[in-house]
């Protein structure tokens, strides 16, 4: 960890969310006129969309299972050595993993490929992860260590299911059939290393349908908001204003000692005042 060179990790799965949370650390990072270095995970996959396919074929004439949450599929190595090198020295070096057409376009790159390795832009005023790994501790990787504030997004199992079908089949023109045996490929991963890091997480933010989700594979439309709760776990209780929180979270109540629910329609309402102090305590040790 740094005071000088923070560094913040939101971590969750495939379809879990971490987008809206990014989202909001956007507009908190707007408001406090700071300028984070973002980096996405899937830079640290370790091969490009043709070069997964193959390696996945070749796991399963093995016998075995390869997947993006996995050690195996990625260079989590490097991810380390990036937090390590910024958090001592505000610098080191990242890529891009061009998803699509749009994103591939000003590189003049193929989809689905990654662009040069590249120094971080200077002075940045902190390093800002949202991925699948920003927290893993395994064997001789611990990329948790050098994680300054860390938040996990976590829906329930079968909302995350939920959601991740409906987004890869109507932005990523994937069948049903397909994304069900992605998730079923990736479930030993998700389990032995994904799930492991929100023991590691300051924040948890889980949101619960409050809807029938029981068979998420038959599921014709994703629950809404309003149709949810969202639950916030924080790892160090005795940091937390929890008489703030309920009184600006209307409707929120705590169900235990470090952990207070709100309705799922407040839930960028209350990723805003919960994170904005977090990052402000970050910057205010940056500036001392």
């Amino acid at each position: 960890m740094s005071a000088k060179h923070p560094i913040i990790a939101v971590t969750g799965s495939s379809g879990a969310g971490t987008t809206t949370v990014k989202n909001a650390f956007e507009h908190i990072f707007r408001r406090e006129n700071k300028e984070p270095v973002i980096i996405e995970g899937d830079a640290f996959h370790r091969y490009d969309r043709a070069g997964m396919k193959v390696a996945m074929a070749e796991a399963h004439d093995r016998g075995e299972n390869l997947s993006h949450f996995g050690i195996e599929a990625n260079i989590l190595d490097k991810l380390e050595e990036l937090f390590k090198c910024y958090s001592e020295t505000g610098t080191g070096k990242s890529r891009k993993y061009l998803h699509d057409d749009k994103e591939a376009a000003p590189y003049k790159q193929e989809p689905g490929t990654f662009t040069p390795w590249e120094d971080l832009p200077a002075n940045s005023d902190l390093l800002f992860y949202e991925g699948l790994h920003g927290g893993v501790v395994n064997g001789d990787i611990n990329i948790a260590q050098w994680v300054d504030l860390m938040v996990g997004v976590v829906p329930i199992v079968n909302l995350e299911w939920i959601q991740k079908i409906h987004r890869d089949t109507a932005q990523r023109g994937y069948s049903a059939e397909a994304v069900t045996d992605t998730i079923l490929r990736r479930m030993p991963d998700y389990v032995s290393t994904i799930t492991p890091q929100f023991s590691q997480t300051d924040v948890n933010f889980q949101r619960v349908a409050v809807v029938d989700t029981s068979n998420p594979f038959i599921a014709r439309d994703i629950p809404t908001p309003d149709e949810s709760l969202t639950v916030i776990r924080f790892r160090d209780p005795s940091r937390v204003d929890f008489p703030y929180y309920l009184s600006m979270l209307h409707d929120s109540w705590m169900s235990r000692p470090n952990t207070i629910v709100v309705p799922g329609g407040k839930m960028g309402l209350a990723l805003e005042i919960i994170l904005a102090p977090l990052i402000h305590e970050l910057i205010e040790g940056k500036k001392s």
